[in-house]
């Protein structure tokens, strides 16, 4: 067939399965090209981006990371992701669904439009892979996802625990969501996880801490082998901050931390969890406004796709 007829697959194509090529430099931005659509019906998976950035402490930018993720995701779009055996959109259809709409001058209405905004999909009985946007949006996807599956087991990947007290209760932070989340029966942490934390908090709320440190020195086989103990075949919400990942890899971000993990340690260590219950994604923190040659974005998309390559392997039992 000819390329031509690939153009814009983001409105062009007429399934919402299977991967095809076009110029990776042209066209319509859609995560991996795929569909943009609102229609929920035979969808198994949203892409979705949540453009909020006002809860960062440090620099902000996050807000235009959805883009940046999309845009370096085209240049990936066209073959089987690697190094997995099978498409995961011959087993699923995925749609983008673009951006959680909310007012940036009325921040305390935010985080219930976001939680809205995942439920209107869970609801419709399609999973979510969410990409930020500040890690705040964590928590009322959380609220969302708790709906429907109960409490959950929190695999959280970040320089940061983000367990820090907020006692008023009032606080839109993004070092504090996971502190409301284990207190509010959100997550059980006791089924939970944190990779690649290399900032001081004395209060971990009771999650297993696996961090940069030992991720260096006992190597990814020994933190996969951890973190599957830790969550069993409990249901799993699974977070990416990309400043888990060394400034060196993902400079692109607003509190970046040196001796954090390489890409290819992230990759190693997403991959080496197929057949956890997944039911919910994001992917967070990346501001492309200080990145370099667009490497903070792409390591972005290509470890969402991981993601989805981790939901496709426990969803479909053909793969």
């Amino acid at each position: 067939m000819d390329i031509a007829d690939h153009n814009d697959q983001a409105l062009t194509r007429d399934s919402l399965y299977g991967t095809a090529a076009e110029a990776t430099y042209a066209g319509i931005t859609s995560f991996m090209r795929r569909r943009y659509s609102r229609d929920l019906q035979g969808v198994d998976l949203v892409v979705s981006g949540v453009p909020f950035d006002t809860a960062t402490s440090n620099r902000p930018g996050a807000r235009f990371g959805p883009r940046g993720i999309r845009a370096a995701s085209t240049a990936i779009a066209w073959e089987r992701h690697w190094p997995w055996t099978f498409d995961p959109f011959d087993h699923l259809s995925v749609i983008d669904y673009g951006d959680c709409a909310f007012d940036p001058g009325l921040p305390q209405s935010v985080p219930e439009r976001i939680e809205a905004h995942a439920r209107r999909i869970l609801d419709a009985g399609c999973a979510m892979l969410t990409l930020g946007g500040d890690h705040f949006i964590s928590y009322p996807l959380l609220k969302a996802h708790h709906r429907h599956h109960g409490p959950l087991a929190l695999i959280h990947f970040d320089a940061h625990s983000d367990t820090w007290p907020d006692e008023e209760g009032q606080r839109i932070d993004h070092g504090t969501m996971f502190w409301h989340a284990a207190r509010e029966g959100l997550v059980d942490p006791t089924r939970s996880v944190q990779i690649g934390l290399r900032t001081t908090n004395d209060d971990h709320q009771g999650f297993k801490v696996l961090d940069a440190r030992q991720v260096h020195q006992l190597g990814c086989e020994a933190i996969v082998a951890a973190i599957r103990q830790r969550v069993g075949d409990h249901p799993v919400y699974l977070t990416f901050d990309i400043d888990c990942l060394d400034p060196a890899f993902a400079p692109g971000t607003g509190t970046p931390v040196c001796g954090g993990l390489s890409s290819a340690q992230a990759l190693e260590i997403l991959g080496g969890l197929r057949g956890i219950n997944l039911v919910g994604m994001d992917l967070v923190e990346v501001a492309p406004a200080y990145d370099h040659a667009e490497i903070t974005s792409l390591a972005g998309a290509t470890l969402a796709m991981e993601m989805l390559c981790l939901y496709a392997a426990r969803r479909k039992v053909d793969c």
